[in-house]
């Protein structure tokens, strides 16, 4: 092959890869940027918002540790609840299953009867429910000691339910916050940089949602879980006020059959 030959070939060939790197090229300029994941916006995010959306993070782990264990605890008592309510009312002695349960009581039913049992005990030891009166004195300490009891574990039960409700009434405020200072940064750039430009006011604008989104996944849970158990707290209370009253019933019936 003679040299002019050659020569005219490799034009060929450098046209030829100059035309596909320009096909190539357009199609890379014609395909869709990747937007960016989660945590390059937190990344790309001044400190102070940063610091906003590691707050609600932290909050919101905490509070659906509140929630599961506060479900679990509450169907945990309410089936020992339904248990000991069983072998109250099965007709047996009540001495003998205060002997049964008083060294370990399982829930908080059970605790306000040990209660009541242990004060009727400590008063009939001592022989002081000869008179009448004596028996209503009975009767109204047994009742307090119910009720102290009845306070004392419902104190534990509430328990952080004051996070809950903070937070889901203030977590999406929090994450306004945050949404403020990313739009502020928006305008900051727009005011450097002399330019309105999409890329410009991107940034901002993404943490500003992003911390939006942050406050609204901490807020709403927290708010939905809070009238939940506040309700199912509710339900339970009542039914350790209709224990005490049966109860103080029983009791005084049987201070009245031993007059």
């Amino acid at each position: 092959m003679d040299p002019q030959s050659m020569t005219s070939n490799m034009t060929q060939f450098s046209h030829s890869m100059n035309q596909g790197m320009q096909t190539v090229g357009g199609v890379m300029g014609q395909m869709p940027a990747i937007p960016p994941s989660m945590w390059d916006m937190f990344m790309g995010a001044t400190p102070v918002i940063k610091l906003v959306i590691i707050g609600l993070l932290v909050a919101s782990v905490w509070s659906w540790t509140i929630i599961i264990h506060k479900v679990y605890r509450l169907r945990r008592m309410n089936s020992a609840a339904d248990q000991f309510e069983d072998a109250f009312w099965s007709g047996g002695a009540l001495d003998d299953l205060y002997d049964r349960i008083h060294k370990h009581p399982q829930d908080p039913v059970s605790m306000i009867f040990c209660a009541a049992m242990r004060e009727w005990r400590r008063t009939v030891s001592k022989g002081k429910v000869r008179t009448t009166e004596l028996r209503g004195t009975l009767e109204q300490r047994i009742d307090r000691v119910m009720q102290l009891t009845l306070s004392r574990e419902m104190e534990q039960l509430e328990r952080y339910m004051t996070f809950l409700a903070s937070l889901g009434s203030n977590g999406m405020i929090v994450g306004l916050f945050g949404t403020v200072l990313g739009i502020m940064n928006s305008f900051e750039s727009i005011a450097s940089q002399q330019s309105a430009n999409l890329a410009v006011v991107a940034p901002g604008i993404a943490e500003a949602l992003f911390a939006t989104a942050i406050g609204l996944v901490a807020a709403i849970p927290a708010a939905i879980a809070y009238n939940k158990i506040s309700s199912d707290l509710n339900r339970y209370a009542n039914r350790l006020d209709a224990f005490s009253s049966e109860f103080v019933a029983i009791i005084s019936r049987q201070l009245e059959e031993s007059a």
